[in-house]
C-alpha cells in the first residue's frame, strides 16, 4: 500500500502562487505516474496534472503555464507549483499515485479570493 499526504494548500489573492506538496510512504518502489486532480464544492473531480517516475509531464489544457508539476523521486514527493491562480482554482487539491491501483491523498484546500 501507498500513503500519500498532501500540504502546502491555503488562502491565496487572485494572481499569488501556492506550491503542494505531496508525500508518498509505504510500498514507494512499486509507484510509476503520480498526479494532482481537484474537485470544487458541488463539482466533479477534474485532473490537473500527472508525471511519470522519467519526470515526463502532462497538463490539463487549461492549466498549461501556469501550473507546474515536479517530482523528486529521492523524496517521494510530488510537487504543484501553481501561478497567477484565479478564484476558479479554488477546490481541494488530491494527490494520487499508481501502483497498479490509484491511491489517493486525503486533499489539502485551495481557496482563491477575488
Amino acid at each position: 500500500q501507498v500513503q500519500l499526504v498532501e500540504s502546502g494548500g491555503g488562502l491565496v489573492q487572485a494572481g499569488g502562487s501556492l506550491r503542494l506538496s505531496c508525500a508518498a510512504s509505504g510500498s514507494i518502489f512499486s509507484i510509476d505516474v503520480m498526479g494532482w486532480s481537484r474537485q470544487a464544492r458541488g463539482k466533479q473531480r477534474e485532473y490537473v496534472a500527472h508525471i511519470s517516475s522519467g519526470g515526463s509531464a502532462v497538463y490539463e489544457d487549461s492549466m498549461r503555464g501556469r501550473f507546474t508539476i515536479s517530482r523528486d523521486n529521492a523524496k517521494n514527493t510530488v510537487y504543484l507549483q501553481m501561478n497567477s491562480l484565479k478564484p476558479e482554482d479554488t477546490g481541494v487539491y488530491y494527490c494520487y499515485a499508481d501502483v497498479g491501483f490509484r491511491s489517493w491523498g486525503q486533499g489539502t484546500q485551495v481557496t482563491v479570493s477575488s
